[in-house]
Protein backbone atom coordinates (compact mmCIF):
# COMPACT_ATOMS: atom_id res chain seq x y z
CA UNK A 1 0.00 0.00 0.00
CA UNK A 2 1.46 2.99 -1.17
CA UNK A 3 1.70 6.14 1.75
CA UNK A 4 -1.03 7.97 0.14
CA UNK A 5 -3.84 4.87 0.30
CA UNK A 6 -2.38 4.35 3.76
CA UNK A 7 -3.12 7.85 4.74
CA UNK A 8 -6.37 7.95 2.85
CA UNK A 9 -7.26 4.73 4.68
CA UNK A 10 -6.16 6.11 8.01
CA UNK A 11 -8.63 9.24 7.39
CA UNK A 12 -11.34 7.60 6.28
CA UNK A 13 -11.33 5.20 9.31
CA UNK A 14 -11.32 8.40 12.05
CA UNK A 15 -14.59 9.46 10.09
CA UNK A 16 -16.18 5.76 10.00
CA UNK A 17 -15.58 6.12 13.54
CA UNK A 18 -16.68 9.67 14.48
CA UNK A 19 -18.20 11.06 11.13
CA UNK A 20 -17.67 14.49 11.14
CA UNK A 21 -19.46 17.25 11.43
CA UNK A 22 -21.94 15.86 13.93
CA UNK A 23 -24.84 18.23 13.61
CA UNK A 24 -28.24 17.05 14.47
CA UNK A 25 -30.14 15.65 11.42
CA UNK A 26 -33.52 18.07 10.94
CA UNK A 27 -36.59 17.15 9.33
CA UNK A 28 -37.07 20.78 7.51
CA UNK A 29 -34.02 23.09 5.85
CA UNK A 30 -31.37 23.55 8.30
CA UNK A 31 -31.49 26.90 10.07
CA UNK A 32 -29.51 30.70 8.96
CA UNK A 33 -27.47 30.62 5.82
CA UNK A 34 -23.65 30.63 4.85
CA UNK A 35 -23.73 33.17 2.22
CA UNK A 36 -20.58 31.65 1.54
CA UNK A 37 -22.23 28.43 0.25
CA UNK A 38 -25.07 30.96 -1.69
CA UNK A 39 -23.85 30.93 -5.61
CA UNK A 40 -25.16 34.58 -5.88
CA UNK A 41 -23.89 36.05 -2.87
CA UNK A 42 -20.46 34.64 -3.19
CA UNK A 43 -20.40 35.06 -6.90
CA UNK A 44 -21.42 39.11 -6.12
CA UNK A 45 -18.78 39.06 -3.32
CA UNK A 46 -16.07 38.19 -5.72
CA UNK A 47 -17.34 39.88 -8.90
CA UNK A 48 -19.33 42.65 -7.94
CA UNK A 49 -22.61 41.42 -9.85
CA UNK A 50 -24.94 38.89 -10.13
CA UNK A 51 -24.35 35.96 -11.84
CA UNK A 52 -25.36 35.31 -15.65
CA UNK A 53 -26.62 32.12 -14.57
CA UNK A 54 -27.83 29.86 -11.50
CA UNK A 55 -28.90 26.61 -13.13
CA UNK A 56 -25.10 25.20 -12.27
CA UNK A 57 -23.68 22.62 -11.55
CA UNK A 58 -22.03 22.12 -7.51
CA UNK A 59 -19.46 19.93 -6.67
CA UNK A 60 -18.53 19.27 -2.54
CA UNK A 61 -15.36 18.51 -2.03
CA UNK A 62 -14.93 16.25 0.72
CA UNK A 63 -18.81 16.07 1.92
CA UNK A 64 -18.70 14.51 5.38
CA UNK A 65 -21.96 14.09 6.87
CA UNK A 66 -23.45 16.87 4.28
CA UNK A 67 -24.05 19.74 6.91
CA UNK A 68 -22.62 21.67 4.11
CA UNK A 69 -24.26 20.00 0.89
CA UNK A 70 -27.54 20.29 2.80
CA UNK A 71 -27.11 24.26 2.64
CA UNK A 72 -25.92 24.20 -1.12
CA UNK A 73 -28.79 21.98 -2.26
CA UNK A 74 -31.03 24.56 -0.38
CA UNK A 75 -29.86 28.20 -0.60
CA UNK A 76 -29.24 27.15 -4.34
CA UNK A 77 -33.06 25.87 -5.63
CA UNK A 78 -31.62 26.26 -9.43
CA UNK A 79 -28.35 24.01 -8.73
CA UNK A 80 -27.70 20.27 -9.09
CA UNK A 81 -25.01 19.11 -6.59
CA UNK A 82 -22.65 16.63 -6.49
CA UNK A 83 -21.03 15.10 -2.76
CA UNK A 84 -18.13 13.18 -2.43
CA UNK A 85 -16.14 11.56 0.53
CA UNK A 86 -14.11 8.82 1.33
CA UNK A 87 -15.74 7.63 4.70
CA UNK A 88 -18.54 5.66 3.63
CA UNK A 89 -19.96 5.81 7.41
CA UNK A 90 -20.05 10.11 6.96
CA UNK A 91 -21.59 9.48 3.58
CA UNK A 92 -24.45 7.24 4.91
CA UNK A 93 -25.18 10.24 7.61
CA UNK A 94 -24.64 12.63 4.57
CA UNK A 95 -27.89 10.48 2.19
CA UNK A 96 -30.04 10.52 5.63
CA UNK A 97 -29.85 14.37 6.00
CA UNK A 98 -30.32 15.62 2.98
CA UNK A 99 -33.31 13.12 2.05
CA UNK A 100 -34.76 13.94 5.50
CA UNK A 101 -34.57 18.18 4.62
CA UNK A 102 -35.63 17.24 1.51
CA UNK A 103 -32.73 18.01 -0.20
CA UNK A 104 -33.21 16.33 -3.10
CA UNK A 105 -31.33 17.54 -6.09
CA UNK A 106 -27.94 16.29 -4.75
CA UNK A 107 -25.75 12.83 -5.52
CA UNK A 108 -23.10 11.50 -3.44
CA UNK A 109 -19.97 9.74 -4.44
CA UNK A 110 -17.83 7.49 -2.07
CA UNK A 111 -14.70 8.49 -4.11
CA UNK A 112 -11.21 10.11 -2.82
CA UNK A 113 -10.48 13.45 -4.29
CA UNK A 114 -7.36 12.72 -5.92
CA UNK A 115 -10.36 10.73 -8.03
CA UNK A 116 -12.85 13.17 -9.47
CA UNK A 117 -11.90 12.74 -13.12
CA UNK A 118 -14.22 10.01 -12.94
CA UNK A 119 -16.79 12.21 -12.44
CA UNK A 120 -18.15 13.86 -15.62
CA UNK A 121 -18.55 16.99 -16.97
CA UNK A 122 -17.50 20.44 -14.78
CA UNK A 123 -18.65 22.34 -11.96
CA UNK A 124 -19.32 26.01 -11.55
CA UNK A 125 -18.70 26.17 -8.20
CA UNK A 126 -16.28 23.80 -6.03
CA UNK A 127 -17.17 23.71 -2.07
CA UNK A 128 -13.87 22.58 -0.31
CA UNK A 129 -14.05 23.07 3.24
CA UNK A 130 -11.77 21.53 5.96
CA UNK A 131 -9.96 18.62 3.07
CA UNK A 132 -7.01 20.04 1.53
CA UNK A 133 -5.28 20.25 5.04
CA UNK A 134 -5.86 16.41 5.50
CA UNK A 135 -4.21 14.92 2.20
CA UNK A 136 -1.21 13.90 1.94
CA UNK A 137 -0.28 15.87 -0.94
CA UNK A 138 -2.33 18.75 -0.75
CA UNK A 139 -0.80 20.11 -3.89
CA UNK A 140 -2.20 16.62 -6.20
CA UNK A 141 -5.30 17.53 -4.20
CA UNK A 142 -6.11 21.60 -5.14
CA UNK A 143 -4.59 20.30 -8.62
CA UNK A 144 -7.37 17.71 -9.47
CA UNK A 145 -10.23 19.98 -7.96
CA UNK A 146 -8.84 22.85 -10.36
CA UNK A 147 -8.96 20.52 -13.28
CA UNK A 148 -12.60 20.42 -12.78
CA UNK A 149 -13.52 23.51 -12.40
CA UNK A 150 -15.90 25.48 -15.31
CA UNK A 151 -14.19 28.69 -17.06
CA UNK A 152 -15.93 31.49 -15.02
CA UNK A 153 -15.97 29.16 -12.30
CA UNK A 154 -15.64 29.67 -8.57
CA UNK A 155 -13.59 27.86 -5.35
CA UNK A 156 -14.47 28.54 -2.13
CA UNK A 157 -11.18 27.14 0.20
CA UNK A 158 -11.26 26.62 4.23
CA UNK A 159 -7.62 25.44 5.54
CA UNK A 160 -5.78 25.07 8.66
CA UNK A 161 -3.46 28.49 9.61
CA UNK A 162 -0.55 27.18 11.90
CA UNK A 163 -0.34 29.96 13.94
CA UNK A 164 -3.73 30.02 16.00
CA UNK A 165 -3.37 26.23 16.35
CA UNK A 166 -0.12 25.95 18.16
CA UNK A 167 -1.53 24.56 21.32
CA UNK A 168 -4.00 22.23 19.20
CA UNK A 169 -0.44 21.04 17.48
CA UNK A 170 1.41 20.04 21.07
CA UNK A 171 -1.33 18.23 21.86
CA UNK A 172 -1.88 15.86 19.17
CA UNK A 173 1.42 14.99 19.39
CA UNK A 174 1.81 14.80 23.32
CA UNK A 175 -1.06 12.25 22.62
CA UNK A 176 0.89 10.48 19.81
CA UNK A 177 3.90 10.00 22.14
CA UNK A 178 1.48 8.54 24.93
CA UNK A 179 -0.36 6.48 22.41
CA UNK A 180 2.37 4.86 20.88
CA UNK A 181 1.76 1.85 19.37
CA UNK A 182 -2.35 2.45 19.94
CA UNK A 183 -2.11 5.05 17.50
CA UNK A 184 -4.88 4.58 15.11
CA UNK A 185 -6.65 3.87 17.84
CA UNK A 186 -8.62 6.98 17.93
CA UNK A 187 -11.54 5.82 20.76
CA UNK A 188 -8.77 5.51 22.89
CA UNK A 189 -6.99 8.78 21.35
CA UNK A 190 -10.04 10.80 22.63
CA UNK A 191 -10.01 9.15 25.84
CA UNK A 192 -6.83 9.66 26.48
CA UNK A 193 -6.44 13.33 25.17
CA UNK A 194 -9.23 14.14 27.58
CA UNK A 195 -7.62 12.78 30.99
CA UNK A 196 -4.47 14.93 29.95
CA UNK A 197 -6.23 17.61 29.26
CA UNK A 198 -8.27 17.09 33.34
CA UNK A 199 -4.65 16.22 34.82
CA UNK A 200 -3.25 19.74 33.60
CA UNK A 201 -3.00 22.35 35.79
CA UNK A 202 -5.27 25.08 35.28
CA UNK A 203 -3.35 27.96 34.22
CA UNK A 204 -1.55 25.72 31.75
CA UNK A 205 -1.41 27.23 28.28
CA UNK A 206 -2.51 24.12 26.29
CA UNK A 207 -5.84 24.41 28.67
CA UNK A 208 -6.39 27.93 28.73
CA UNK A 209 -6.55 28.18 24.50
CA UNK A 210 -9.01 25.14 24.92
CA UNK A 211 -11.19 26.55 27.10
CA UNK A 212 -11.65 29.64 25.66
CA UNK A 213 -11.47 28.52 22.16
CA UNK A 214 -12.62 25.42 21.10
CA UNK A 215 -14.16 23.39 24.37
CA UNK A 216 -17.84 23.99 23.69
CA UNK A 217 -17.84 22.45 20.65
CA UNK A 218 -14.93 19.72 21.77
CA UNK A 219 -17.57 18.83 24.45
CA UNK A 220 -18.73 16.01 21.34
CA UNK A 221 -15.97 13.33 20.79
CA UNK A 222 -16.30 13.61 17.17
CA UNK A 223 -14.94 17.33 17.41
CA UNK A 224 -12.42 16.56 20.05
CA UNK A 225 -11.07 13.90 17.68
CA UNK A 226 -11.27 15.74 14.25
CA UNK A 227 -8.93 18.22 16.31
CA UNK A 228 -6.53 16.14 18.51
CA UNK A 229 -6.22 12.85 17.37
CA UNK A 230 -6.52 13.16 13.26
CA UNK A 231 -4.14 10.78 11.72
CA UNK A 232 -3.27 13.70 9.00
CA UNK A 233 -3.10 17.67 8.81
CA UNK A 234 -0.63 20.05 7.57
CA UNK A 235 -1.34 24.18 8.63
CA UNK A 236 -0.26 26.78 6.75
CA UNK A 237 0.88 30.29 6.86
CA UNK A 238 0.72 32.88 4.06
CA UNK A 239 4.08 31.87 2.30
CA UNK A 240 3.01 27.96 2.31
CA UNK A 241 -0.92 28.74 1.85
CA UNK A 242 0.00 30.80 -1.65
CA UNK A 243 1.83 28.06 -2.89
CA UNK A 244 -0.64 25.94 -2.45
CA UNK A 245 -2.67 28.59 -4.72
CA UNK A 246 -0.34 29.59 -7.21
CA UNK A 247 -0.05 25.42 -7.78
CA UNK A 248 -3.55 25.40 -8.32
CA UNK A 249 -3.27 27.43 -11.41
CA UNK A 250 -6.17 29.49 -10.45
CA UNK A 251 -6.69 33.25 -9.81
CA UNK A 252 -6.67 34.23 -6.49
CA UNK A 253 -9.45 36.05 -5.89
CA UNK A 254 -9.89 37.27 -2.24
CA UNK A 255 -10.59 35.84 1.61
CA UNK A 256 -13.78 35.81 2.50
CA UNK A 257 -13.09 37.84 5.47
CA UNK A 258 -11.32 41.08 4.11
CA UNK A 259 -11.76 42.96 7.04
CA UNK A 260 -9.19 40.59 9.06
CA UNK A 261 -6.62 41.30 6.64
CA UNK A 262 -6.90 45.47 6.56
CA UNK A 263 -3.64 46.50 8.17
CA UNK A 264 -5.33 49.91 9.06
CA UNK A 265 -7.16 47.64 11.68
CA UNK A 266 -3.78 46.93 13.77
CA UNK A 267 -1.59 49.80 12.87
CA UNK A 268 -4.21 52.33 12.34
CA UNK A 269 -2.98 54.57 15.30
CA UNK A 270 0.52 55.17 13.54
CA UNK A 271 -0.04 56.44 10.06
CA UNK A 272 3.96 56.14 9.43
CA UNK A 273 3.73 52.54 9.95
CA UNK A 274 1.02 52.32 7.40
CA UNK A 275 3.11 54.53 4.99
CA UNK A 276 6.01 51.96 5.96
CA UNK A 277 4.11 49.44 4.26
CA UNK A 278 2.65 51.00 0.95
CA UNK A 279 6.09 49.09 -0.69
CA UNK A 280 4.69 45.64 0.47
CA UNK A 281 3.54 43.69 -1.86
CA UNK A 282 -0.48 42.38 -1.15
CA UNK A 283 1.21 38.81 -0.15
CA UNK A 284 4.05 40.54 2.05
CA UNK A 285 1.30 42.56 3.62
CA UNK A 286 -0.86 39.49 4.62
CA UNK A 287 2.10 37.90 6.13
CA UNK A 288 2.32 41.21 7.99
CA UNK A 289 -0.86 41.19 9.58
CA UNK A 290 -0.57 37.21 10.87
CA UNK A 291 2.34 37.93 12.25
CA UNK A 292 1.23 40.88 14.04
CA UNK A 293 -2.34 39.04 14.83
CA UNK A 294 -1.47 35.39 15.40
CA UNK A 295 -5.12 34.41 15.77
CA UNK A 296 -5.49 32.75 12.45
CA UNK A 297 -6.82 29.39 12.80
CA UNK A 298 -7.90 29.23 9.17
CA UNK A 299 -7.50 30.40 6.10
CA UNK A 300 -11.21 30.61 4.27
CA UNK A 301 -10.88 31.95 0.83
CA UNK A 302 -11.96 32.10 -3.21
CA UNK A 303 -10.50 31.06 -6.33
CA UNK A 304 -11.91 31.38 -9.87
CA UNK A 305 -10.90 30.34 -13.35
CA UNK A 306 -10.48 33.33 -15.78
CA UNK A 307 -12.32 34.72 -17.42
CA UNK A 308 -13.61 36.60 -14.50
CA UNK A 309 -15.29 39.48 -14.98
CA UNK A 310 -15.41 42.29 -12.37
CA UNK A 311 -17.96 44.78 -12.57
CA UNK A 312 -17.10 48.51 -12.12
CA UNK A 313 -20.01 50.51 -11.00
CA UNK A 314 -17.97 53.68 -10.72
CA UNK A 315 -19.70 55.32 -13.29
CA UNK A 316 -22.81 57.10 -12.49
CA UNK A 317 -24.82 56.50 -15.67
CA UNK A 318 -23.60 52.68 -15.22
CA UNK A 319 -25.35 52.66 -10.95
CA UNK A 320 -28.27 54.36 -12.75
CA UNK A 321 -28.86 51.75 -15.34
CA UNK A 322 -28.03 48.90 -13.19
CA UNK A 323 -31.13 46.49 -12.16
CA UNK A 324 -30.52 46.08 -8.19
CA UNK A 325 -31.99 43.02 -5.92
CA UNK A 326 -31.15 42.41 -2.01
CA UNK A 327 -28.75 39.71 -1.50
CA UNK A 328 -30.31 36.50 -0.58
CA UNK A 329 -28.46 36.53 2.49
CA UNK A 330 -29.81 39.32 4.96
CA UNK A 331 -31.81 38.57 7.62
CA UNK A 332 -34.31 40.59 9.49
CA UNK A 333 -36.04 42.06 6.20
CA UNK A 334 -37.76 44.39 6.10
CA UNK A 335 -37.02 45.94 9.08
CA UNK A 336 -34.44 49.62 9.63
CA UNK A 337 -32.29 47.46 11.74
CA UNK A 338 -30.98 43.95 9.64
CA UNK A 339 -28.04 41.24 9.71
CA UNK A 340 -26.65 41.25 6.58
CA UNK A 341 -24.57 38.76 4.80
CA UNK A 342 -22.02 38.18 6.93
CA UNK A 343 -24.33 38.28 10.14
CA UNK A 344 -23.53 42.06 10.92
CA UNK A 345 -26.28 44.40 12.01
CA UNK A 346 -26.90 47.03 9.62
CA UNK A 347 -28.99 49.94 10.48
CA UNK A 348 -30.55 51.52 7.79
CA UNK A 349 -32.68 54.87 7.28
CA UNK A 350 -36.48 54.99 6.46
CA UNK A 351 -35.16 55.97 2.64
CA UNK A 352 -32.71 52.74 2.28
CA UNK A 353 -35.19 50.70 4.35
CA UNK A 354 -37.89 52.28 0.89
CA UNK A 355 -35.21 51.66 -1.53
CA UNK A 356 -33.94 48.02 -0.59
CA UNK A 357 -37.75 47.08 -0.68
CA UNK A 358 -38.30 48.29 -4.01
CA UNK A 359 -35.07 45.85 -4.89
CA UNK A 360 -36.71 43.21 -6.62
CA UNK A 361 -34.72 42.56 -9.70
CA UNK A 362 -37.25 44.25 -12.01
CA UNK A 363 -36.42 47.72 -12.13
CA UNK A 364 -33.21 50.32 -12.56
CA UNK A 365 -31.94 52.44 -10.30
CA UNK A 366 -32.97 55.21 -12.19
CA UNK A 367 -37.03 54.07 -12.27
CA UNK A 368 -36.88 53.07 -8.29
CA UNK A 369 -35.33 56.67 -8.22
CA UNK A 370 -38.86 57.76 -10.64
CA UNK A 371 -40.69 55.79 -7.87
CA UNK A 372 -40.34 58.96 -5.80
CA UNK A 373 -37.39 56.87 -3.64
CA UNK A 374 -35.29 59.74 -1.89
CA UNK A 375 -31.94 58.35 -2.08
CA UNK A 376 -28.57 59.86 -3.45
CA UNK A 377 -26.22 57.64 -5.08
CA UNK A 378 -23.53 57.74 -2.65
CA UNK A 379 -26.60 55.98 -0.41
CA UNK A 380 -26.92 52.98 -3.47
CA UNK A 381 -23.18 52.91 -3.60
CA UNK A 382 -23.28 52.25 0.54
CA UNK A 383 -25.58 49.56 0.08
CA UNK A 384 -23.70 48.18 -2.59
CA UNK A 385 -20.38 48.06 -0.95
CA UNK A 386 -22.10 46.31 2.32
CA UNK A 387 -23.48 43.83 -0.30
CA UNK A 388 -27.53 44.78 0.85
CA UNK A 389 -27.75 44.42 -3.00
CA UNK A 390 -26.39 42.52 -6.11
CA UNK A 391 -26.25 44.42 -9.29
CA UNK A 392 -27.01 43.14 -12.44
CA UNK A 393 -26.05 45.74 -15.91
CA UNK A 394 -29.20 46.61 -17.75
Amino acid sequence: MSDSQTVSTAVAKLYDTYPFPPEPLLDEPPPGYNWRWNWLAAYNFCTGQKPQKQDIRILDAGCGTGVGTEYLVHLNPHASVVGIDLSAGALQVARERCKRSKANRVEFHHLNLYDIEQLPGEFDFINCVGVLHHLDDPIRGIQALAKKLAPGGLMHIFVYGELGRWEIQLMQKAIALLQGDKQGDYRDGVQLGRKIFSALPENNRIVKRERERWSWENQRDECFADMYVHPQEIDYNIDTLFELIDASGLEFIGFSNPGFWQLERLLGKAPELIERAVGLSDRQRYRLIELLDPEVTHYEFFLGRPPITKADWSADDALIAAIPERNPCIDGFPSQCVFNYDYQIVNLSEAELKFLQACEGKKTVAEIFRDDVQLELKQVRSLLKQQLIILTPS
